[in-house]
């Protein structure tokens, strides 16, 4: 099969959508040590990883928190750099970075099961130190592999089932990944230096949007995709046929602060910085 491929330069455009373009702060929840990663459920439940602490906190969406796990190691339940946290309803995926492995855990943090492949004798499958990871509508498994600079594919049970953006993928090879991120169409969106790439849920190339911007954070919630750097949070409703992202204008704050990511849920905008999360009320 034909693989599509298009090119584009990523333009920072100002369209109009259903979201308002302006965020007021309204709060602050949520105490960290050096948050690296959240993720929100449909069911409005927070969990965010610590480098710090080398744990994940479980929070609702006024900041109590509900449960914490994990801790400095390598074994079962345990973490050496939290990378990156994907959860849905009932199960909770962190990536365990420089362990080597992706760890499950239920909606309560209670452990699972790991995912590591280093070792493996099947090279295809191999992946190391996972920058991130996220679950499509089918329960496949996608690995953020930074070691061998691609992304790895697993079904529901675990099996390896492919492996795409690696030297071997041209304009769409992987030279630096920050981070990727699946749509509700299943689209594979991935974070790399100075591009965003789209793949379908087969690897297949889509899109690769060129960017002067240095995003390290992407989040797709519903429709609702951010990307997150340095100078600020970009959105983008992935419902609109016509691709457009646009500078969201963030009110209320008056000092610095330094984004780790975003995300937009039911209406309200979450930063999370290092120490706490960021709360805006749209408008």
């Amino acid at each position: 099969m034909k693989t599509l491929y298009i090119s584009l330069l990523l333009v920072i455009i100002f369209s109009s959508s259903i979201l308002s373009q302006s965020f007021t702060f309204y709060r602050s929840i949520g105490s960290f040590k050096q948050a690296s990663s959240f993720y929100i459920t449909s069911a409005g439940i927070i969990y965010v990883t610590d480098d710090g602490t080398n744990e994940i906190y479980k929070l609702d969406t006024l900041g109590n928190v509900l449960k914490y796990a994990g801790g400095f190691g390598w074994t079962e339940g345990q973490f050496d750099t939290p990378s990156d946290v994907f959860a849905n309803p009932l199960s909770v995926y962190v990536c365990d970075k420089n362990n080597s492995r992706i760890e499950r855990f239920d909606k309560d943090l209670n452990y699972i099961s790991s995912l590591y492949t280093r070792n493996s004798d099947n090279k295809s499958e191999r992946f190391g130190y996972p920058l991130s990871c996220a679950l499509s509508q089918q329960g496949d498994l996608y690995i953020l592999d930074s070691e061998n600079k691609r992304i790895v594919k697993f079904d529901l049970f675990g099996n390896f089932v492919q492996n795409f953006g690696g030297y071997d993928a041209g304009s769409f090879s992987l030279s630096n990944p920050k981070q990727l991120a699946i749509s509700t169409d299943n689209k594979i969106y991935v974070l790399d230096v100075g591009k965003l790439l789209i793949f379908d849920q087969y690897g297949n190339n889509i899109l690769s949007f060129k960017t002067d911007r240095n995003f390290h954070g992407i989040r797709i919630i519903f429709n609702n995709m951010t990307l997150t750097s340095s100078d600020g949070v970009y959105y983008s409703n992935l419902s609109n046929p016509d691709f457009g992202i646009s500078k969201l204008n963030l009110e209320g704050i008056k000092d610095p602060v330094t984004l780790v990511n975003s995300l937009i849920f039911d209406g309200k905008l979450y930063l999370l910085t290092p120490d706490k999360i960021l709360v805006f009320k749209a408008g």
